[in-house]
């Protein structure tokens, strides 16, 4: 089993910034790719980026490439999405996902509890 706990939401003007936390616990040794999606209201889970648990490659939505950064601190088991130039499309409840490899959500086996970003114009 994996456990997942995000931080880091909030509210933020357009063109601001804001830095999401995934601490990962359990069988972090089952992990190879760790990933974040968001969820609008009214429409589907969607991709933003993914990390490789090892060696560090990463993957971005076209939606965020230039302005979103994902890392990881393996030490800490915990994998950060830097967010800057915000802007209010970006408003979503932000899900921390591990367990798939695609950029599918239905290929997660498990998500964090979301931590809200409402990015006000």
């Amino acid at each position: 089993q994996v456990r997942l706990v995000e931080s880091g939401g909030g509210l933020v003007q357009a063109g601001g910034s804001l830095r999401l936390s995934c601490a990962v616990s359990g069988r972090t040794f089952s992990i190879n790719n760790m990933a974040w999606f968001r969820q609008a209201p009214g429409k589907e889970r969607e991709f933003v980026a993914a990390i490789s648990w090892v060696g560090g490659l990463r993957y971005y939505a076209d939606s965020v490439k230039g302005r979103f950064t994902i890392s990881r601190d393996n030490a800490k088991n915990t994998v950060y999405l830097q967010m800057n130039s915000l802007k209010p499309e970006d408003t979503a409840v932000y899900y921390c996902g591990a367990g798939g490899v695609t950029t599918r959500a239905r290929d997660y086996d498990y998500w964090g509890q979301g931590t809200q970003v409402t990015v006000s114009s």
